[in-house]
């Protein structure tokens, strides 16, 4: 157990952690989706995360207390896929918006409703559409846009500029199996107006190594597991820094089928197996709507 107490500004940068995990949804690939297709394609997606968290740690600690907080995120994306020069490129946008709701031993944290940051993103294949293989490198940007205020530690927003930069790579493993890994690396902009002191935050680049395998039913329908692992992230406010790198491992399951010959719906199940600092997911479902134009 941790030798002291959470402080408010503790539980506002595990807050904090929590709602970027919402903005991160870009850097959290499904399966297929460095997929290169034709260019003239154009996608559209809505996705539905319904996640719940009911432990917090410190340095690996359980804190003492009985926390939970719930999140309710849907986002809007739109993607489409052009060339450029001799390359495929599919510049896209996304936009998350929901609920996030505290209970429990930290039900004074209250609740919020609102929209997300903004986030901006072109894929550049290496590959062409038709390869058995797929490989691209696609740069984020997140704008700060989304609903914010320092006195409210549940808001959807950052109140600073983030951006990552991903490779993914996609290789089948035979007729049945197909591979998809992907590692990134995001870099942080100040918060400048943290928490109710208006403190300056800043955080250190973070990293991020995810892989899933696709089991193929059939043509139009899969199953699929992923392990994700996520590091680095240390933050500081005022100069001061909150020894709070993140290390989270998380695991999840589910599938994919196509129920008209452009229109694909995706399930999955999952939870964090590991959590260092902040929030440890027990419970969480994602849904997506995939309509191809």
């Amino acid at each position: 157990m941790p030798s002291k107490p959470f402080t408010r500004a503790s539980l506002a940068l595990a807050a904090m952690a929590a709602c970027a995990s919402f903005n991160a949804h870009a850097v959290d690939i499904d399966a297929g989706d460095y997929t290169a297709l034709p260019p003239g394609t154009t996608l559209g997606m809505v996705y539905y995360q319904h996640a719940t968290r009911d432990r917090l740690y410190a340095n690996g600690d359980q804190a003492p207390i009985r926390p939970r907080l719930t999140s309710d995120i849907g986002i809007a994306r739109g993607v489409h896929f052009m060339k450029l020069g001799d390359y495929v490129i599919d510049p896209q946008f996304l936009l998350p918006f929901g609920r996030l709701s505290a209970s429990r031993d930290i039900a004074a944290m209250g609740s919020n409703t609102g929209v997300g940051d903004l986030m901006l993103a072109a894929t550049l294949w290496l590959t062409k559409p038709g390869d058995k293989e797929h490989f691209g490198i696609t740069p984020f940007v997140w704008l700060p846009t989304g609903q914010y205020s320092r006195n409210d530690p549940l808001s959807l927003g950052e109140n600073r500029w983030k951006a990552a930069l991903q490779a993914g790579w996609i290789k089948p493993l035979g007729k049945s199996v197909t591979m998809d890994l992907a590692a990134d690396v995001t870099v942080f902009g100040k918060n400048d107006d943290f928490g109710a002191q208006s403190a300056t935050l800043k955080q250190k680049a973070q990293f991020q190594f995810q892989g899933l395998l696709r089991y193929h039913l059939s043509e139009t329908s899969d199953l699929r597991l992923g392990l994700s692992h996520l590091t680095g992230g240390e933050t500081q406010v005022n100069g001061v820094s909150q020894g709070d790198r993140q290390s989270t491992t998380k695991v999840s399951f589910g599938g994919a089928v196509f129920v008209a010959p452009k229109t694909q719906l995706l399930a999955t199940v999952g939870r964090d197996l590991h959590v260092r600092q902040g929030f440890k997911e027990n419970a969480r479902i994602n849904l997506r709507l995939l309509q191809v134009f």
